[in-house]
């Protein structure tokens, strides 16, 4: 499976705001952004003038990073929500809402999307009683997420258990924090994705 394997702390100060892609540090001192809030690099200090071409650019890839996508899946799910009745950008950002490393990060059973993703690739979660291990995986309303029976005995999601009573989980999602399930009620609303990412600068630069 292909995936980003460099410093995600460069990443977001690249793109000059906290994408949140280490959990927990994220909220620390310990965080690069919070020390050095600056583009990497040589000229990272300067000033720079973007284009409209730059801010559509950023745009893009300010959303990869947050979901974990390389481009050309990004852009496969371009493709596939301008097909879609509705409009193009939110319908974007619904479908990589629906990704199953997404929903678990959302449901709180990871601290991040990226450690979501490598708990799904680890075979520690099933969707209604089938396990999943492929992070892309599409999550329809009304499907329900689980822990895996065998899962739940390890250290990691005995912390993770431990740590639900302190997360917020989002109004789609109806999570059993007892039982370590999740059902997904229905897709959000654009208001309601935290994101800070203006989607039709992503339509604009792949409508050029």
């Amino acid at each position: 499976m292909a995936k980003y394997r460099g410093p995600v702390c460069r990443l977001c100060r690249r793109e000059g705001i906290k994408l949140y892609l280490k959990g927990d540090r994220c909220y620390t001192n310990k965080c690069a952004f919070e020390r050095r809030p600056y583009a990497p690099g040589q000229h990272g200090k300067g000033r720079v003038k973007v284009s409209d071409y730059g801010l559509q650019l950023r745009a893009k890839q300010k959303a990869r990073r947050i979901y974990g996508v390389l481009e050309k899946q990004f852009r496969s799910y371009y493709e596939e929500a301008a097909k879609v009745r509705g409009v193009t950008g939110e319908v974007l950002l619904q479908i990589l809402e629906s990704r199953l490393d997404n929903m678990v990060f959302r449901a709180g059973f990871a601290a991040s999307r990226s450690q979501a993703r490598q708990l799904v690739r680890h075979g520690h979660f099933t969707v209604n009683g089938m396990k999943v291990d492929i992070p892309s995986y599409r999550v329809k309303p009304e499907d329900v997420i689980a822990v895996r029976e065998k899962s739940r005995s390890s250290v990691l999601m005995k912390d993770i258990a431990e740590a639900l009573g302190d997360r917020s989980v989002p109004e789609w999602l109806d999570v059993n924090k007892s039982l370590l399930t999740c059902q997904v009620l229905r897709l959000p609303e654009r208001a309601e994705i935290d994101i800070p990412v203006e989607e039709h600068l992503i339509v604009e630069r792949y409508s050029r």
